[in-house]
C-alpha cells in the first residue's frame, strides 16, 4: 500500500498537486478547488499534530470498524465521504498560496513525528496506519479534481 512516508509517493503527489490550477473543476462533491486545497491544509495540520479536534461520539462507537474498512486494501476513499464540520470550507480565497502551503506540508511528512495521534473519528492511529491513510486522503481529493 502506498504511504506518505515514502519519498517516491510524496513526489508523485507533489506533481499531481502542482497540476491543480484556479480553473480546476470538481468531478464530484460540492467544493471548488480553493475549498478543497484549504480543506487539505487544515487536514494536514490535524494529522501532523498542529491542530486537535474533539473525538466525535459516533466515532467512539464505529471508528475502529470504519478504520479497518478504509485500511483493508488499496481501494480509494469513497466519493462524498463525510468530513469534520471544522474542515468544511466555504467561500473563496487564494488557491495558489494555499497550494504552496499544502505542498510544504506534504514535504513535512519526511520528518513526521506525531506519536499518540488520535483521529477525531477513527481514534488512535499508528504510524503504519497514518502513512497509507494520508496517501488515500490526498489521492481522494486529487482524483476529485482530475489530478
Amino acid at each position: 500500500m502506498k504511504s506518505i512516508f515514502d519519498q517516491q509517493t510524496r513526489d508523485e503527489l507533489i506533481g499531481r498537486v502542482n497540476s491543480l490550477n484556479r480553473d480546476s473543476k470538481a468531478q464530484w462533491g460540492k467544493m471548488n478547488v480553493y475549498q478543497m486545497v484549504r480543506h487539505c491544509n487544515l487536514w494536514e495540520d490535524m494529522m501532523q499534530g498542529r491542530q486537535k479536534y474533539k473525538r466525535a461520539f459516533i466515532g467512539r462507537i464505529f471508528g475502529r470498524v470504519a478504520l479497518r474498512r478504509v485500511m483493508k486494501d488499496e481501494s480509494p476513499l469513497a466519493r462524498n465521504t463525510p468530513t469534520l464540520p471544522e474542515l468544511r470550507i466555504t467561500g473563496n480565497g487564494d488557491m495558489v498560496s494555499e497550494r504552496t502551503e499544502w505542498l510544504a506540508k506534504i514535504r513535512d511528512y519526511a520528518n513526521f513525528s506525531n506519536p499518540g495521534f488520535i483521529h477525531p473519528f477513527f481514534g488512535s492511529m499508528t504510524r503504519e496506519q497514518i502513512g497509507p491513510f494520508v496517501y488515500k486522503h490526498i489521492d481522494h481529493h486529487l482524483r476529485q479534481f482530475g489530478a
